[in-house]
C-alpha cells in the first residue's frame, strides 16, 4: 500500500475556470485572483488578503511592509531556529538580519522565555512559526511585542484550521502568511497569501508584489478588465510606472487562483478529513512511547492538520535514517522535520552561530520526521502505517 506525503485536490469547477481563462487570454493576475483574495480573507477572518506566487514570497513581503513603517535595512527580526528554511531565507531576502531563538521540544515552536534575551535596539518584529499546525504561545509573544513595541508576523503556512484560545491562527498578529503550495490544505499549486486587518499594510503589500509600483488599489480596473482608471495620470505620468519603494515580482496568476477557488469550495471537507486522520493517528501512536513521540494538543487550542510529526527519542537502538529507509521501502513517504537553520543549514553559517547554540532545534533536526495525513488517506492507510511502525520497532526492541 502506498502512503504518499501530500496531494492536491483540483475540482471540476477549477478545471472549467482554467479552460475559460485560457480561452479569454487574460491569464495574468486579474478578477479571479481578486475573488480568491476576498474569499481567503473571509475564511481566515481578516479584512485583507493579498495573494502572491509562493509562501516564501508571502513572508518576504510581510516583512518588507515594515520599511514603510520605520524599519531600516539590516534591522533585526526574531525567528525560531527550527523551521523550513524558507522562513530564514525570507528574512534575508527582505533585507533584514535574522536573530534566531531556540524552540521548545514539546511544541516545536519558539520558546517565549528566550525571546527577550535576543531583543536589541535594532529588533523590529517577531516572526512566529506555527510549525506543523501547532499554535505558538501567542499570548506570551504578543505580550513581549507590546513591551518592546515590535510587530508580530505569523508564519501560518502549515496552520490552516488551527485555533488558539478560540481565535483562528492568522488573526493573532499584525500580519500572517500562508502557503498555498500543492501539499497544503488550500492549494493553488504554487502560491501564498498575506493576511492583515490593516488596510495600509495591504496597500503596501499590493505595491510590493508588483515591483513597488504606485498602482496599488484593491481592485485594479486596468488589470482586471482594461477599463478606465481615473487615477492613472494623477501624478503626471502613468501610475503603473511610478515606483515608490523597492519591490518584487510575485503576483499570483489567474490559473493558480482558479485552482484555489475550487479548494475553497471544499475547504471544510478537506479539513474534516485531515482532522479525522490526525486524531486517529495521534491516538494509535500513543503505544510507541517511550521510543517515539509527537506533539500534543492543548486544552485551549486545536492543531491544524497539516502533517504528523514524529520525534525519535534519544538513546533508542535505531536512528532516523534506519526508520525512514524502512518506511520508504514499504511505500510510506516521509520528510525530515526541518533543521536548525542557523547551525544545521550551511547557507546561514556566515551569521556566526555554532553547533550547540540551539540544542532543542538541533535535536529535532537530528531526530524528527513527519508523514502525510491528507484528504486522500483514510483509516486503512493509517492502520497500515501503524502496523509497519510496530514491525520496525520489533526489529530493535526485544
Amino acid at each position: 500500500m502506498k502512503v504518499p506525503f501530500g496531494t492536491i485536490s483540483i475540482t471540476q469547477k477549477s478545471k472549467d475556470l482554467i479552460n475559460e481563462i485560457l480561452e479569454s487570454g487574460r491569464v495574468s493576475s486579474g478578477k479571479y485572483v481578486r475573488e480568491f483574495e476576498e474569499r481567503f480573507a473571509a475564511l481566515i477572518g481578516t479584512k485583507e488578503a493579498v495573494a502572491v506566487n509562493t509562501g516564501t514570497a508571502a513572508d518576504t513581503l510581510a516583512l518588507s511592509v515594515l520599511y514603510d513603517f520605520g524599519a531600516k535595512r539590516n534591522d533585526e527580526i526574531i525567528v525560531p531556529a527550527l523551521s523550513f528554511v524558507a522562513t530564514g531565507n525570507a528574512v534575508l531576502e527582505a533585507g533584514f538580519k535574522p536573530v534566531f531563538v531556540d524552540i521548545e521540544r514539546e511544541t516545536l515552536n519558539i520558546n517565549p522565555d528566550k525571546i527577550e534575551d535576543s531583543i536589541t535596539e535594532k529588533t523590529r518584529a517577531i516572526l512566529v512559526v506555527h510549525l506543523v499546525g501547532k499554535p505558538a504561545d501567542m499570548d506570551a509573544v504578543n505580550q513581549i511585542a507590546k513591551k518592546y513595541n515590535l510587530y508580530v508576523i505569523e508564519d501560518a503556512a502549515e496552520a490552516y484550521g488551527a485555533i488558539y484560545k478560540e481565535k483562528k491562527v492568522g488573526t493573532l498578529g499584525n500580519l500572517a502568511t500562508f502557503s498555498t503550495y500543492l501539499a497544503h490544505i488550500v492549494s493553488t499549486i504554487e502560491g501564498g497569501v498575506v493576511t492583515t486587518n490593516r488596510e495600509d499594510f495591504a496597500e503596501v503589500l499590493r505595491s510590493l508584489r508588483v515591483h513597488g509600483t504606485a498602482c496599488k488599489c484593491k481592485v485594479c480596473t486596468l488589470r482586471i478588465g482594461g477599463g478606465y482608471c481615473p487615477k492613472r495620470f494623477q501624478y503626471g505620468e502613468d501610475i503603473r510606472f511610478i515606483f515608490e519603494r523597492i519591490g518584487y515580482s510575485t503576483k499570483m496568476n489567474e490559473l493558480e487562483a482558479a485552482v484555489g477557488l475550487g479548494n475553497l469550495d471544499i475547504y471544510d471537507e478537506i479539513l474534516e478529513k485531515r482532522r479525522k486522520n490526525w486524531l486517529s493517528l495521534n491516538e494509535k501512536f500513543e503505544k510507541f512511547k517511550p521510543y517515539l513521540t509527537t506533539i500534543k494538543e492543548g486544552k485551549d487550542e486545536k492543531i491544524g492538520p497539516h502533517a504528523f510529526p514524529i520525534i525519535i527519542q534519544e538513546g533508542v537502538p535505531f536512528n532516523r535514517n534506519q526508520l525512514v529507509d524502512f518506511l520508504e521501502k514499504n511505500e510510506i513517504e516521509t520528510r525530515s522535520l526541518f533543521s536548525s537553520m542557523p547551525t544545521q543549514c550551511k547557507g546561514f553559517s556566515f551569521l556566526g552561530y555554532k553547533l550547540g547554540d540551539f540544542p532543542n532545534a538541533e535535536c529535532i533536526g537530528n531526530y524528527g520526521l513527519h508523514i502525510g495525513i491528507h484528504q486522500d488517506l483514510n483509516e486503512e492507510h493509517i492502520n497500515y502505517f501503524i502496523s509497519k511502525l510496530k514491525e520496525f520497532l520489533s526489529l530493535y526492541i526485544k
